[in-house]
């Protein structure tokens, strides 16, 4: 499906790839398009929705500079998946052991390990790259309490809002293991501290901005370097959460199940982060916030809501979208409106089948809080092509 809409009101067009779109949506991205360090237009993903700091949904090219609050401060989050070589037959009748296992292998919401779960070479070389970020920035080490170690302590956890690791079956009836998540509460730091920054910047330059949410920091500039450095540490440890996850996840769940390989590569991506990348000869800093990269045979994950399917998917390397696609199906409500429509009885009948919680506590990520995934994926199929099909029977929310 092409380009549904375009907006041309600012420098740069910002092109849509849905119908779908909220009036507060629309107005942050018309905020995007008046921005003169957007290189050639903004894509908004079929997803798209309301976000904080920018929408959630958009790939923001720029050129010479970085947008903090379009990154965001849940920087790197992301998926992780992998097949195993098992299939429905070989799952237990009764998944809540599975699920009982995993929750206690993983912490999630604000809890962390006891202690550090990861390898001592993997724990040095973050250490000494965070090291270097909190002695440039002793004010960002003390947001946080414990910073200079609840972050060795985070590596491997889950975190909560819609985070989740599920056990799936694809369209072949064979098992996978699918979670998300990012850099937890030193991500959440690192963002808050340089969107500050950045907005003093453009306060010193006298600098006017349609959303002073918008403030970007250039290079040259007193801070860039510094971001740059702080977001790319952050994306890595983002990816090592995931994969010390992943690790405790599968410990966990084999003593319930046979003996069994991980038979398919893992795809560990971000959808919330900025990357240098060539565009029609263009060196560009692009910005996916709630969009993951889809290059021409890349593979990636779009999830679903914890009732709805989800899919590995293969890119087609679109320029139009600056090689990106969709990160999930997208909000269509806020948590407050999910909760003040739904109660427990909703969520009971929208994850039938789904071994999850269904207590008030997670209504707000109800499957009715959430924009229909097969509408989504059929607004890109210019932009990826699918590769499995996968529903969850387990799923752990954070």
């Amino acid at each position: 499906m092409p380009v549904r809409q375009t907006i041309s009101t600012g420098l740069v067009p910002v092109k849509i790839y849905t119908s779908d779109v909220e009036a507060s949506a629309w107005k942050q991205l018309t905020e995007l398009g008046q921005l003169d360090i957007v290189y050639g237009h903004v894509a908004a993903m079929p997803d798209v929705h309301t976000g904080i700091g920018s929408t959630v949904g958009a790939v923001i090219p720029t050129r010479d500079a970085i947008i903090p609050a379009a990154v965001g401060v849940d920087i790197g989050c992301g998926m992780n998946a992998v097949r195993l070589s098992l299939d429905a037959a070989q799952l237990p009748d009764d998944l809540r052991l599975i699920r009982a296992a995993i929750e206690s292998a993983v912490p999630v919401g604000f809890s962390a390990h006891d202690q550090p779960v990861v390898r001592a070479g993997e724990l040095k070389h973050l250490g000494h790259g965070l090291e270097r970020i909190f002695d440039r920035h002793p004010q960002l080490q003390r947001m946080q309490k414990n910073a200079d170690r609840i972050w060795a302590l985070q590596l491997g956890t889950l975190g909560g809002g819609n985070h989740f690791i599920e056990l799936c079956l694809d369209e072949s009836q064979h098992l996978w293991v699918m979670l998300h998540s990012g850099s937890r509460g030193v991500g959440n730091a690192i963002g808050r501290y340089f969107i500050e920054l950045a907005r003093k910047d453009m306060e010193r330059q006298h600098k006017r901005l349609p959303n002073r949410d918008l403030a970007y920091l250039k290079e040259g500039s007193e801070y860039f370097d510094d971001y740059v450095e702080a977001v790319h540490w952050a994306q890595d440890y983002a990816l090592a959460n995931r994969r010390e996850m992943m690790r405790l996840v599968l410990e966990a769940v084999s003593p319930h199940l046979p003996p069994f390989q991980c038979t398919s590569e893992a795809i560990n991506c971000h959808h919330n982060y900025v990357a240098i990348e060539q565009h029609g000869g263009e060196t560009l800093y692009i910005t996916r916030k709630g969009a993951i990269r889809a290059g021409l045979g890349e593979l990636g994950i779009i999830p679903g809501s914890m009732g709805a399917r989800s899919f590995i998917v293969r890119g087609k390397g679109n320029e139009e979208s600056w090689c990106s696609c969709a990160h999930g199906a997208g909000r269509r409500m806020s948590r407050s409106e999910a909760k003040r429509r739904f109660n427990r009885s909703d969520l009971e009948a929208q994850t039938a089948g789904v071994e999850c919680r269904k207590d008030k506590g997670v209504v707000d990520e109800i499957p009715g809080a959430y924009k229909d995934i097969d509408i989504v994926m059929a607004n890109q199929s210019d932009l990826v092509e699918i590769v499995h099909t996968l529903k969850q029977v387990v799923c752990v929310k954070g």
